[in-house]
């Protein structure tokens, strides 16, 4: 018995295994289109997602890679109120039209308002009666220098320029150009509020064209969520627009049947994961009424020690292509994230080539400046933060205990460390673009989905992986 398994035993390649062989191309890489489904409905500009962890996405990683195209996914490793205000935050990053707008009583004092303002980061305050008319605007000008303790309705403006509901986005840039201000409320018949546009709001929609973003012109964002914390999941439900299960070993009866309830009470898009197999795809495929997407991966993380402590993996290139073959021969067109062990944009286009629609990145994003991760500097250099979820660090904090199996098992399977650190999210998003598109250039395919059909690939030897690299010199940058 223990010999044919042995005889049996497929091999696990990994992203040093394989390389992308050069194909006909038709198209310079400039030319290349990186715009791919993450689940069912959204579509990215590029083709990348952050992780789910505590030093990797919060807020402002999210907020920064969502205008960069890509897709940040909120970590739970914190209070389901931590989370809600981190949705929050992104929703109110960008909007044509504010929808939760903060706002003031017109007997409130100046000095009151001054600290809300300031507690909350804006510089202005729709003011509205006890029946939620508008009936004034006070601005940061309006109070800085202000007598304290006067009264909102002393100070503010109350001949103010107003927009309908159904407001276009030049129609607005045009009626706050024509009056020359910076805040347009927007009302109902009854000068009821019911939401707010801004010249900041719109100034950075000039600025990231591609930005991801949702109907109503948020940016688009997504959060983690345990399948056993249904309360947690509707509550979220209300703020994000996708919600991602965050297990370590989704193919367990358990988890699938948590599942199954969760997605009966929600009306997010869910991704489910990880998985590494086709028989894990199948399953959950026939048992689930509508995946909108796969996570995939299992072991393959700079930061997860699962494959020593346990000796299980389902490293993430070949977890990628069996749940590909699975959808593939059940007619499933359900969207792939290669979830762990991505290193470089080669790493991407490998796991696109062999069925992926995006990449999840937990190591690189790490070292961006609007991850949470503590900056240092060792020996000149700047790192940040990074730790796995399974680690003792993470663990500590107690609410992602059950990531790993319920009730969580007592072995860390993950571990601590300090990544290098890279600059902005722009910055690289925009390097991961560029070296992506060369690759889906050389592979002949303008697009990710004549990734999937025309990119080769070959089984390199480990010697050939040395040659492959940069060798025989000193050099002051480390490569990869």
């Amino acid at each position: 018995m223990g010999a044919r398994k042995i005889e049996n035993a497929p091999t696990l390649f990994t992203f040093n295994d394989l390389v992308i062989l050069p194909g006909r191309a038709e198209v310079e890489p400039g030319d290349v289109d990186l715009s791919t489904k993450v689940t069912l409905r959204h579509e990215l500009k590029v083709p990348f997602v952050s992780s789910p962890m505590d030093t990797v996405t919060g807020a402002d990683l999210a907020i920064a890679l969502a205008r960069c195209g890509g897709l940040g996914v909120l970590h739970r490793n914190c209070s389901v109120e931590e989370q809600v205000e981190m949705a929050r935050r992104v929703k109110r990053a960008e909007s044509f039209i504010i929808r939760e707008v903060h706002t003031i009583a017109p007997d409130v004092t100046v000095r009151e308002a001054i600290e809300l303002m300031e507690s909350r980061g804006i510089h202005g305050l729709p003011v509205v009666d006890e029946g939620e008319r508008l009936v004034g605007i006070v601005t940061w000008r309006d109070v800085r220098y202000a007598d304290g303790e006067l009264r909102v309705r002393d100070v503010m403006t109350r001949d103010l320029i107003c927009a309908e509901e159904n407001i276009s986005l030049e129609d607005a840039k045009k009626l706050m150009q024509e009056n020359k201000v910076e805040k347009l409320p927007v009302v109902d018949e009854n000068m009821k509020l019911r939401g707010l546009v801004t010249i900041k709001d719109l100034e950075l929609k000039g600025r990231y064209p591609h930005a991801s973003r949702d109907d109503e012109g948020r940016l688009l964002v997504a959060a983690a969520v345990s399948p056993f914390d249904l309360e947690r999941a509707k509550i979220l439900d209300r703020y994000v627009d996708i919600l991602v299960t965050d297990v370590a070993h989704f193919h367990n009866s358990n988890v699938i049947r948590a599942t199954k309830r969760m997605m009966r009470e929600i009306s997010a898009e869910l991704i489910v994961g990880n998985i590494g197999t086709y028989q894990a795809a199948v399953d959950v495929i026939n048992e689930l009424e509508e995946v909108n997407g796969f996570r995939v991966g299992i072991g393959s993380g700079s930061i997860c020690s699962t494959s020593v402590v346990t000796k299980v993996s389902a490293p993430t290139l070949f977890a990628t292509a069996s749940v590909s073959d699975a959808l593939r021969d059940l007619k499933a067109d359900v969207p792939i994230i290669a979830d762990g062990g991505v290193k470089s944009s080669g790493d991407i286009a490998l796991a696109l080539a062999l069925g992926a629609s995006a990449a999840m990145m937990g190591n690189i994003f790490a070292g961006c400046r609007e991850s949470p991760g503590k900056l240092i500097a060792l020996e000149g250099r700047y790192f940040k933060e990074y730790y796995g979820m399974g680690s003792h660090r993470a663990r500590e904090k107690r609410y992602s205990l059950d990531r790993y199996s319920r009730p969580s098992k007592e072995i860390e399977e993950g571990v601590e460390g300090w990544v290098p650190y890279r600059g902005t999210v722009e910055d690289v998003v925009r390097e991961l673009a560029a070296g992506l598109k060369a690759a889906m250039g050389y592979a002949g395919a303008s697009n990710v989905r004549e990734m999937w059909k025309k990119a080769s690939v070959a089984f390199v030897s480990p010697a050939g992986v040395m040659e492959l690299r940069p060798h025989d010199l000193i050099t002051e940058r480390k490569i990869f």
